[in-house]
């Protein structure tokens, strides 16, 4: 409770209108689709109001915890360990939507691993290069630092890209990445060795990845399609190009101001995943051009937020977490608005709050809980018990 008072409202308060729109546009765009299915109008909005619940539940939960026990080695061992089983547990008993197995089916509900392989890696990462904070300024020192990060990393990507989950893949990897570049380590002395290091990517790494993924998609060409079809859309507009040319028809129909909250044509049959994958252009098409640069825009200040906070973090752990949040918000989102655009291929990437999504919905809880609670010590809350020796506050 205490911590409540340190509150960052320039998160919390997006974070709230955010999924109440996202509760809404939920209902809005997929009434029609358990209508048609033979169920209620109402079921996805009872799931999604029920995740939306929880997911705040978990976010004051994680506010309330002490983040020095996220660096328990312990811990981060078990984590890992959880990581790797459930993906590799996708193999065996995962279900397959929408041409990729990744996911675990329990009852009505489905949960999607590599949706928290994004959460697992931003506190992964951030304890693994943090650990060895000073060693990054010693010659060879950047290398004994990231190579756990690295392998590990690359396990989860691979793992996942053979689902095949093309942007839970590159929206993971981008995380890492972007959280190693942002580490502080001297790129002078390592400039050589990163060079080789892209060498390996693009003539080991990536071919065997690119072999691995080719496996994965010709087991179902439907997810081949999809990445294609968005470079000629209307000449595929009856099977591979009918997301996209629906998309299109959405956002001319929708204009500056909407047709109306609930009048969308397109989610009553013609656009594919309306609730999910293409929810914006449901938006866009319902409340218009407007209310969409409204939800762009509290997203924007967000991300923001956070990498103000992250920057103003004392402890390279805090710091790498902010950075690695942000880059989650902003990944996630960019590729969800390039495939309703035309911009990116679709790769299934939900958007953040509006789409519906357990598996996604509780994993934004989860970063933006620990964010929170960042903010909240960087704000003049203390924690009533001794910090660690290793904590650099």
């Amino acid at each position: 409770m205490r911590k409540l008072k340190y509150l960052d409202y320039w998160l919390m308060v997006p974070y709230l209108v955010l999924s109440i729109l996202g509760i809404v546009m939920v209902y809005s765009a997929s009434a029609d689709i358990g209508s048609q299915n033979g169920g209620s109008p109402f079921g996805y909005l009872v799931k999604q109001t029920i995740y939306v619940g929880l997911g705040l539940a978990i976010l004051l939960v994680t506010l309330s915890l002490n983040l020095h026990k996220l660096r328990n080695k312990t811990l981060q061992r078990r984590l890992l360990w959880v990581a790797l089983l459930s993906l590799l547990g996708l193999f065996l008993v995962g279900k397959t939507i929408n041409g990729a197995a990744g996911w675990f089916r329990i009852g009505p509900v489905g949960i999607q691993p590599a949706e928290f392989m994004k959460f697992y890696l931003i506190i992964f990462v951030a304890y693994s290069i943090s650990k060895r904070q000073d060693d990054l300024a010693e010659n060879y020192g950047w290398w004994s630092t990231f190579m756990e990060p690295i392998v590990i990393t690359a396990c989860i990507v691979g793992l996942i890209l053979a689902q095949p989950d093309l942007g839970g893949a590159a929206i993971n990897a981008t995380i890492a990445v972007v959280m190693f570049l942002a580490s502080g380590f001297n790129y002078k002395r390592a400039s050589a060795y990163l060079v080789g290091f892209v060498l390996l990517a693009v003539f080991v790494v990536l071919p065997v990845l690119t072999w691995l993924s080719q496996m994965s998609f010709a087991k179902n060409s439907y997810k081949l399609q999809r990445i294609v079809a968005f470079t000629h859309p209307f000449a595929n507009s009856q099977d591979s190009g009918q997301q996209l040319v629906n998309s299109y028809y959405a956002l001319s129909n929708g204009g500056v101001f909407g047709v109306g909250l609930g009048n969308s044509i397109q989610k009553t049959g013609y656009l594919p995943e309306p609730n999910t994958d293409f929810i914006m252009a449901i938006l866009a098409e319902e409340l218009g051009l407007v209310t969409a640069l409204f939800v762009i825009t509290l997203l924007f200040i967000m991300i923001i937020r956070i990498v103000y906070i992250g920057k103003n973090c004392h402890s390279a752990y805090y710091g790498l977490i902010c950075y690695g949040a942000a880059t989650y918000l902003t990944v996630q989102s960019f590729f969800n608005l390039g495939g309703v655009l035309g911009m990116l291929p679709i790769t299934g990437v939900t958007f953040p709050f509006i789409s519906y999504g357990g598996s996604s919905t509780l994993t934004l809880a989860l970063v933006f809980g620990v964010v929170l609670n960042i903010s909240a010590r960087q704000k003049g809350y203390r924690p009533q018990v001794a910090a660690p020796a290793e904590e650099n506050e």
